[in-house]
């Protein structure tokens, strides 16, 4: 006796034979696509690096992350002293902020203020108070981005090359907000 499948299941079976065989071809496919791609990989994971020469290159110094915060802290206590809430930033050689501590009760402003003022201090390789001066010969100065002419960043250096800015932010002057900067400088060993 020959048993019949229903239309139904003889359009099941085919669509599974036809997944089945579509599969195993795009698998094939697939497989042999990638094959050059691994020997081309291979190639050029042989590849020697290049060596650059010592003319090539430069060394440079940078703080390390204890004396960014000795120096953070420095200055924090300084203001503390006096009554004022800050923020301080210190920045690498690049400009980069390897950290920023804001005071308890320091304003919401003095975050960005402090980082720029430190961006602005290790790129000039100058306080940002006698930066100020500079302005009035060159106006545009305040334009480029990420600096803040304003009191209170200073630079830190090793061999009179500039290796990294501290900047703080909020005490009610310029002036008042450089005095910590420079004892968070004066902190670093």
């Amino acid at each position: 006796m020959k048993k019949t499948l229903s239309r139904r299941a003889r359009i099941a079976t085919g669509g599974a034979v036809l997944a089945a065989v579509a599969a195993g071809t795009f698998g094939t496919v697939a497989a042999n696509a990638s094959a050059p791609q691994a020997t081309q990989d291979s190639a050029v994971a042989a590849a020697p690096a290049a060596a650059a020469g010592k003319r090539d290159t430069t060394t440079s110094t940078h703080l390390t992350i204890d004396a960014a915060n000795e120096a953070a802290r420095a200055a924090l206590k300084a203001a503390e002293k006096e009554g004022q809430r800050i923020t301080v930033a210190v920045v690498d050689r690049n400009g980069n902020t390897i950290l920023t501590m804001r005071g308890d009760g320091a304003g919401p402003q003095s975050y960005e203020s402090a980082e720029k003022k430190a961006f602005t201090a290790v790129s000039w390789n100058a306080p940002t108070s006698e930066l100020e001066g500079r302005l009035e010969n060159a106006p545009n100065l305040k334009d480029i981005p990420g600096t803040l002419f304003l009191g209170g960043g200073v630079p830190v250096t090793a061999d009179k090359a500039p290796i990294a800015g501290i900047g703080v932010a909020g005490a009610p002057s310029g002036t008042l907000d450089e005095k910590f900067a420079q004892a968070g400088a004066a902190a670093i060993d």
